[in-house]
């Protein structure tokens, strides 16, 4: 049984920095790309940052120049490193994993996934 556990979260001035995590478990096939999806109350999910597994990486035009997505050579461990932070990062972020290719390696194909599994969330609060 496949399994996606985040952490880091937690609360921050604004311009401030944190640094997120998603350790997965019960891998029993490759995955086609992992990311980072963040779902504000009242508001739609959103794409944050995809990778592939060539290590490619795609950015939602929010968050360019201010966060980086990563990952280890197992790629059991996902990162999401947040600086500049500003008061609408506010939301929860889920590490996410996609077994399809259909919506492709974007921070949309993380955001609307067809065949993937993700993460029960870690919270981000921004504050001015």
């Amino acid at each position: 049984q496949v399994r996606l556990v985040e952490s880091g979260g937690g609360s921050v001035q604004a311009g401030g920095s944190l640094r997120l995590s998603c350790a997965g478990f019960g891998y029993t096939y490759s995955i086609q790309y992992m990311g980072w999806f963040r779902q504000a109350p009242g508001k739609e999910r959103e794409g944050v940052a995809a990778i592939d597994s060539d290590g490619s990486t795609s950015y939602a035009d929010s968050v360019k120049g201010r966060f980086t997505i990563s990952q280890d050579n197992a790629r059991n461990t996902l990162y999401l490193q947040m600086n500049s932070l500003k008061p609408e990062d506010t939301a929860m972020y889920y590490c996410a994993a996609e077994w399809s290719t259909v919506r492709g390696c974007t921070p949309r194909g993380i955001a609307t996934l067809h065949n993937g599994v993700w993460g029960q969330g870690t919270q981000v609060t921004v504050s001015s």
